[in-house]
């Protein structure tokens, strides 16, 4: 059963979604964290799928995105590591020692240096067309939304939704599932100024440095499952970034985009909770 929640940490409040498995199974919780400029409602499809699976699934909204808090630049860093001692702080709020997590998108990279800095409290690991090479660049389409004036301008505007999710994806988004993620910025400018502190101090090359020298450490069960027709993220860069590593298997899905879990919840559904659910 799909629930909406808010929970308080410290000064921060976490909006979240979360299915319940539909079968009582001792099976480790599973993370799903969503991307720029996304939220967890991008998770919905695939959630019911695990819970019918017996998995706990568990969506939120980033801090300064979609309907979590989007505190005051002088309040949060929006620094990789403001990001992540927010989301430990989530995790052991929900009381969670051990669970698979699932990351996409730009923002997906905090979740994997997450997971690098945590490796005893991860089961598995799935990444959906997430920056791990360190040729990886911020495209152009988000690095504006950080720039003086220009940034200022375009993170203010609702529409900067439908531009950069249909782009990324190369399909068009109903108007309802747009009308969810317009919300926030719709609702207050605090949005608009959250995604521009967030792009302004994503720090990717520094993360990546991070990624790359911690991935070829990592020896927990990994899939990454890739969109090829994602227009900012190279799949020649992912399939030599994937060679080099242990443990890691590469399933391309031909037809998606940079957003795999929009268009091809379905395929998406089904390769994590295989994945999930294979013995190691």
């Amino acid at each position: 059963m799909n629930t909406e929640n808010q929970i308080t940490v410290g000064k921060l409040e976490w909006f979240y979604r979360e299915n319940k498995p539909i079968q009582s199974v001792d099976k480790p919780p599973v993370v799903l964290l969503h991307g720029i400029p996304a939220q967890s409602y991008s998770w919905t499809a695939i959630m019911p799928t695990l819970a019918e699976r017996g998995f706990r699934a568990i969506a939120p909204d980033w801090i300064g995105c979609g309907f979590s808090a989007k505190p005051d630049k002088r309040d949060f860093a929006y620094t990789p590591d403001a990001f992540i001692t927010a989301f430990a702080e989530f995790i052991q709020a929900l009381e969670i020692s051990r669970f698979s997590l699932v990351v996409q998108g730009f923002l997906g990279s905090v979740g994997l240096q997450y997971a690098l800095r945590n490796p005893q409290q991860i089961e598995r690991l799935a990444i959906l067309n997430a920056p791990i090479s360190p040729n990886a660049k911020l495209p152009w389409r988000l690095k504006q939304l950080g720039l003086p004036f220009m940034g200022d301008m375009l993170t203010q505007d609702p529409l900067l939704v439908d531009r950069t999710l249909e782009t990324g994806s190369r399909y068009q988004i109903s108007e309802q599932e747009l009308n969810i993620y317009r919300k926030p910025f719709l609702t207050s400018s605090a949005a608009g100024r959250s995604l521009l502190a967030t792009v302004r101090n994503l720090q990717l090359q520094q993360s990546l440095a991070e990624i790359d020298s911690g991935l070829r450490e990592w020896h927990q069960p990994t899939m990454v499952i890739w969109g090829i027709k994602d227009p900012w993220l190279s799949i020649t860069d992912t399939q030599n970034a994937v060679e080099s590593l242990k443990n890691v298997e590469l399933v391309q899905i031909p037809e998606a985009g940079h957003y795999p879990q929009e268009h091809w919840s379905e395929k998406v559904g089904d390769l994590l909770q295989l994945f999930l659910r294979r013995t190691t």
